[in-house]
C-alpha cells in the first residue's frame, strides 16, 4: 500500500472506530460463536447490520445475496463467511467509473440539504481539497435566507484560499447566481460551488428556486458540467434516508457528502443510501478540521468494517 493510500486508509480507519466497533466486535462474536450456518446464525448477522443502520432493506439484500452464495459455494462454515460478507457489501456500494468525472470538466455543482447537517463547512472542506489538487475553485453563496450563513460561508471561503461571490443577506439568489458564472466564466474557473437554502417555507418553494437557478445556470453557462450533491448527517440515521428520498423528489442529485461520520456508531448509513437508492456517497466528513473532508472509497470502507 503506497504511502498516500496508507495515511488515508488510517485516517479513515481512526475516524470510524465507533462504526467499526459497532460492526466488528458484532461480526466477530458471530462468526466465532456459531459452528452451523443456520436460521440462527443468518439472523444474528441480519440484526447486527440492522443496529449499524445499514437499513432494513439494504440488510435483507445483503443476507439474501450471502444465502445465494454460501449455496453456491458448498460453504459450510461460519468462519469462511466473513470475507464472503465483506463482498457482498461492497457490492451493494458500487461507484459509477464517472463518479469524479467532474475534476477533468470546468463544472458548476449544486450544494443542497437541510440545516445543521454540515452544508457549509462541507462546502469549504470541498473548496479546499479541490485547490489542493490544483483547480481553480469558486464558491456562490446562493442561501441568502439563512440568517449568518454567507458570513460563515465567507470564513470557509477564506480559510480555503478561495473567493466568494455574494449579494447581501435576502437578495436573489438566482442573481448571486447569474453573477457567479460569468464569473466563473471570465476567471477560467474550474469549479463553482454553489450554496443554496436549506429550507424555504415548503417543498414547493425549495423546488421553485432550486429551478430558477438551475434555468440561469442553463442559460448563463451551458458549457460547464453539471453535479448535484446532497449534504447528508449520517448522525441522523434513517434520517438521512429520508432527508434524501424528500430531495430526489425536487433535485437530480448526483451523489452524497456524509458528514459527521466519526461522531456516529451507525456508520452503516452509507451502505444503505447507496443500495436502497442507488445515490452515490462521493464524500465523506470525519472531523471539523478543513482537511477532513475525504473521496469516498468502498474497499477501504468496507474493509475497516471488517477490521479488528
Amino acid at each position: 500500500m503506497g504511502e498516500e493510500k496508507k495515511g488515508f486508509f488510517e485516517k479513515v480507519f481512526d475516524g470510524l472506530t465507533k462504526t467499526r466497533e459497532n460492526l466488528s466486535h458484532g461480526f466477530d462474536s458471530i462468526f466465532q460463536v456459531f459452528t452451523n450456518i443456520d436460521d440462527d446464525f443468518y439472523d444474528e448477522l441480519e440484526e447486527t447490520l440492522i443496529m449499524a443502520d445499514v437499513g432494513v432493506d439494504a440488510t435483507l439484500k445483503i443476507i439474501e445475496d450471502l444465502q445465494h452464495r454460501v449455496r453456491k459455494q458448498g460453504i459450510k462454515e461460519p468462519a469462511e463467511c466473513k470475507a464472503l460478507l465483506e463482498q457482498v457489501i461492497m457490492d451493494q456500494m458500487e461507484l459509477s467509473e464517472d463518479a469524479f468525472e467532474f475534476e477533468k470538466e470546468k463544472t458548476v455543482m449544486l450544494v443542497i440539504g437541510v440545516n445543521g447537517v454540515g452544508k457549509t463547512t462541507s462546502i469549504g472542506k470541498l473548496a479546499a481539497d479541490q485547490k489542493v489538487r490544483g483547480k481553480n475553485v469558486l464558491i456562490a453563496a446562493a442561501d441568502t435566507f439563512r440568517a449568518a450563513a454567507i458570513d460563515q460561508l465567507e470564513v470557509w471561503a477564506d480559510m480555503a484560499g478561495v473567493d466568494l461571490i455574494a449579494h447581501e443577506e435576502g437578495s436573489d439568489p438566482a442573481a448571486v447566481v447569474f453573477d457567479a458564472c460569468n464569473a466563473a466564466k471570465a476567471r477560467d474557473t474550474d469549479l463553482l460551488i454553489v450554496d443554496t437554502a436549506g429550507r424555504l417555507h415548503n417543498k414547493k418553494n425549495l423546488m421553485n428556486e432550486l429551478a430558477k437557478i438551475n434555468r440561469v445556470i442553463d442559460r448563463e453557462y451551458p458549457e460547464a458540467r453539471r453535479e448535484t450533491l446532497i449534504v447528508l448527517d449520517a448522525t441522523t440515521g434513517q434520517n438521512a434516508m429520508a432527508q434524501a428520498k424528500q430531495f430526489m423528489e425536487i433535485a437530480d442529485i448526483t451523489g452524497i457528502i456524509l458528514t459527521k461520520m466519526d461522531g456516529t456508531a451507525k456508520g452503516g448509513i452509507a451502505i444503505a443510501i447507496q443500495s436502497e437508492l442507488g445515490l452515490p456517497v462521493k464524500y465523506i466528513g470525519l472531523g471539523e478540521h478543513i482537511n477532513d473532508l475525504l473521496q469516498f472509497d468502498k474497499e477501504i470502507f468496507v474493509s475497516i468494517l471488517f477490521s479488528e
